[in-house]
């Protein structure tokens, strides 16, 4: 089985920055994509960042494009999303996801990622 672990979460004033870390682990698994979703309070999980296998190809949703930044070390099995220009809209909780197999090479849909984390909340206050 494979494990995924978001980490970086917190409170932070608007305008400010936040790095958020997922560490992958277990079983190998296929090269795959991985990517970033959120769920703010009684809204469904939405895409926010999506990042290829070798990390040449990223997708950003509109709201976050120009201030969240996604990347990968494929050596230290870990994902990360750079958060800045952060609004009290990014208020959410934050899961990383990874697809099972190398056929996803990106995606902006929660259908294509088999594994994921518990979430990290992220908090942007006014």
């Amino acid at each position: 089985q494979v494990q995924l672990a978001e980490s970086g979460g917190g409170l932070v004033q608007a305008g400010g920055s936040l790095r958020l870390s997922c560490a992958v682990s277990g079983r190998t698994v296929s090269s795959s994509a991985m990517a970033w979703f959120r769920q703010a309070p009684g809204k469904e999980r939405e895409f926010v960042a999506a990042i290829s296998w070798i990390g040449t190809s990223t997708r950003y949703a509109d709201s976050v494009r120009g201030r969240f930044t996604i990347s990968r070390d494929n050596a230290k099995n870990a994902l990360y999303l750079q958060m800045n220009a952060l609004k009290p809209e990014d208020t959410a909780v934050y899961y990383c996801g990874k697809a099972s197999t190398a056929a996803v090479t990106i995606s902006v849909t929660q259908a294509a990622y088999n594994y994921w984390g518990q979430g990290t909340q992220v908090t942007v206050s006014s």
